[in-house]
């Protein structure tokens, strides 16, 4: 018997020790996130995938999730290294070790539910949306609790958990008594943490590339190493990670394609700044823009959904009274990368949005522009500004003012205990100020839309009686799981049988709807151009590195100062194309930094939509979609995006290699511009 070691314990096996403990933990995260891929890859699995494809996805997988659980076996051979064997063996660190591992097990079955259910909304692994996620801990969490049956599921998370944990202990039962040389303990360590670092040397750092499909390659993912690349290149560099070309060259590629004919560069050559004609005796029309969450194309009879329209307001609006636009794309798939798009016609840079980043306290936007030419201008949001940065975004930005819905507590005991622990843990700002105090319905995201609407007629009432022109710009949030409103608008019940999105979608065209029934009768209609735009699609899908398809969203421009008969207009544009083209329709002369265009003056055949998904950025132009990616790779595809999915190109040409060089030069001179504080005009 070695020395020290306890009776009973020369029985023991190896694999009962406390290192045969760290294999079989091991092995159990393996099976784990194996267990997670065969779900998703037998739920959300590509059509048509041949059997070769899907081996080698479950092979690249192992791979990453091997990485991926040796790193997370480190932390316990550290915990086994460092504690001397006396103390392993007291009866208080046993009893701490089997909370801990039940503790442990219990957060990993549910991270593992929860990146289920993740994948199914994003189509995508932990990624750069549950990073901004993290930010605002109160919305998300309170969201999850209302959207999800959490008690039932974190109690089959704990059965799970509390079977893992009496199993390891019972079958490890003699490792107590089995003391370990220091030595053999730093070999352990050491030779693990060695191998997790030459293993994960091995694993590809922009993720999974072996599939021509983008869904297979987030399957073969692992969630962890997705979150922490997510993490790390939240502001990343532009010219480590992408092809880049000369400066000169990336400025004056630019410059030609922002030409107008009524537009004339001014300034330095590495700068956009230019000054765009019109008739300063036009009358100063109000703007009103109407962001709307997630309200995509695919729900609007009139842009060609199938079967029942989702939205019958906007579509009689769009197609009786409106200019409509049926042919535009969104930057990407969240509200942040809409307002960078339409208020700041800003490209999609593949960091994070502008409006969370460090270089955002004066950067060009709509309000801007129009506050130079003696616009008033507010900003109404139905949730909390601190979510998503979108309050110090408009009041640094060109926005007199900012309301909010910022309440104390959310409704029932849970997510009010859970709202005020994460506030005060979190640091959150201790503000409460609430500017819809009396709203009549309620989600963690904010006041439904009917009441943001109705506040901001009457403050639209009251800024038109000042005599000077205004901007109100509205951001939505009904269209929103958990997919709640109040009953009584829509016949649809909101809760019966289950909640919906197209049942909030139909909710939202109603408020919409109303509104404009409100605006009618309002002074302020007949000197007002409305806009409605969805900031983005509803969800992702599509099998390309940029799921464009999914991205199509509408924009609806009206009011009868500048609408005189309705129209339907196809030519390509995206989100960062709203604005200029507002601008275009008021006439006045204004100066700009704008990457958008007009879309009503500029020739469609210059059409085209900057994207950005996840770390890949996109130029989509004439049937061809160009990708660039992290570590400079690049990507091309072809089709058009409305009939087919777009499809890898196998051989490309000239005008491939051309629309590589413009999306290099465009993405390029954003970056250049934003990381050196120069895409602003004022001082």
């Amino acid at each position: 018997m070695a020395t020290g070691e306890q009776p009973g314990a020369s029985g023991a096996k190896w694999w009962q020790s406390r290192y045969g403990l760290v294999v079989f933990w091991y092995l159990s995260l393996l099976v784990l996130f194996t267990a997670l891929r065969l779900a998703l890859f037998l739920k959300f699995e590509p059509a048509h995938v041949p059997a070769a494809e899907g081996a080698r996805m479950f092979l690249v997988g192992l791979h990453r999730d091997a990485a991926a659980c040796l790193f997370s076996v480190v932390p316990l051979l550290a915990w086994f290294f460092i504690l001397p064997n006396r103390v392993f063996a007291a009866t208080w660190h046993r009893v701490l070790f089997a909370v801990g591992c039940f503790a442990w097990w219990l957060v990993m079955v549910f991270r593992v539910i929860l990146e289920f259910f993740y994948f199914d909304e994003f189509a995508a692994r932990f990624n750069t949306v549950a990073v901004d996620y993290l930010d605002n801990p109160r919305e998300v969490l309170t969201n999850i609790w209302e959207s999800y049956p959490v008690v039932g599921v974190v109690a089959a998370c704990a059965l799970v958990a509390l079977a893992w944990t009496v199993i390891l202990l019972r079958r490890h039962r003699h490792m107590w008594n089995r003391p370990l040389p220091l030595r053999v303990r730093f070999l352990w360590l050491g030779g693990t943490l060695a191998a997790a670092v030459v293993l994960t040397a091995t694993v590809k750092f922009q993720g999974p590339t072996f599939s021509q499909d983008r869904t297979l390659d987030e399957i073969a993912d692992n969630g962890t190493l997705a979150f922490a690349r997510a993490a790390w290149t939240h502001n990343l560099s532009f010219a480590a990670f992408y092809r880049t070309m000369p400066p000169d060259e990336a400025y004056s590629r630019v410059r030609r394609l922002l030409a107008e004919p009524d537009a004339q560069f001014v300034g330095e050559e590495h700068g956009l700044r230019r000054n765009i004609a019109g008739d300063p005796g036009r009358p100063r029309l109000n703007v009103v823009i109407l962001l709307e969450e997630s309200l995509g194309s695919e729900f609007w009879g009139c842009l060609g959904r199938k079967g029942e329209s989702l939205t019958p307001e906007m579509d009689g609006l769009a197609t009786q009274e409106g200019l409509l636009f049926t042919n535009i794309y969104a930057c990407g798939d969240r509200t942040v990368r809409g307002f960078e798009g339409v208020l700041s016609s800003f490209p999609p840079l593949p960091g994070g949005a502008i409006v969370k980043r460090d270089r955002s306290e004066n950067i060009e936007t709509v309000a801007r522009v129009l506050k130079r030419d003696g616009y008033n201008t507010v900003f109404f949001y139905g949730g909390r500004g601190i979510f998503d940065d979108m309050k110090p975004y408009a009041l640094h930005n060109g926005w007199d003012r900012f309301l909010e819905h910022n309440p104390r507590f959310h409704d029932g005991f849970f997510p009010t205990i859970f709202a005020g622990l994460l506030s005060f843990f979190g640091g959150e700002e201790s503000s409460f100020h609430d500017d819809f105090t009396n709203s009549s319905f309620a989600t963690i995201w904010g006041v439904c839309d009917e009441d943001v609407y109705a506040r901001a007629i009457r403050e639209f009432r009251a800024l038109n009686q000042t005599g000077k022109p205004f901007l109100g710009t509205i951001m939505s949030v009904s269209n929103h799981k958990p997919y709640t409103y109040p009953r009584g608008r829509i016949p649809e019940d909101p809760e019966l049988p289950s909640p919906s999105r197209e049942k909030a979608v139909k909710y939202s065209d109603w408020c919409l709807g109303q509104f404009f029934r409100d605006a009618r009768r309002e002074a302020f209609w007949t000197n007002t151009v409305f806009v409605v735009v969805a900031d983005h699609g509803a969800r992702v899908y599509g099998s390309q590195k940029i799921p464009i398809r999914s991205y199509e969203i509408p924009l609806v421009i009206l009011g009868p100062a500048v609408v005189k008969h309705p129209a339907r207009f196809g030519m390509l544009g995206s989100s960062l194309d709203v604005s200029p083209t507002v601008l275009g329709l008021i006439g006045r002369p204004y100066q700009t930094l704008f990457f958008g265009r007009d879309l009503l003056h500029d020739p469609p055949e210059d059409g085209r939509a900057l994207l950005n998904h996840d770390r890949d950025i996109g130029l989509f132009t004439h049937d061809r979609l160009v990708v660039l990616g992290l570590q400079k790779t690049v990507e091309y595809y072809a089709g058009d995006p409305k009939m087919v999915n777009l499809e890898p190109m196998t051989q490309t040409t000239a005008a491939e290699a051309e629309l590589q060089r413009d999306a290099i030069a465009i993405f390029q001179v954003a970056d250049d511009l934003y990381m050196h504080r120069r895409y602003r005009l004022d001082p």
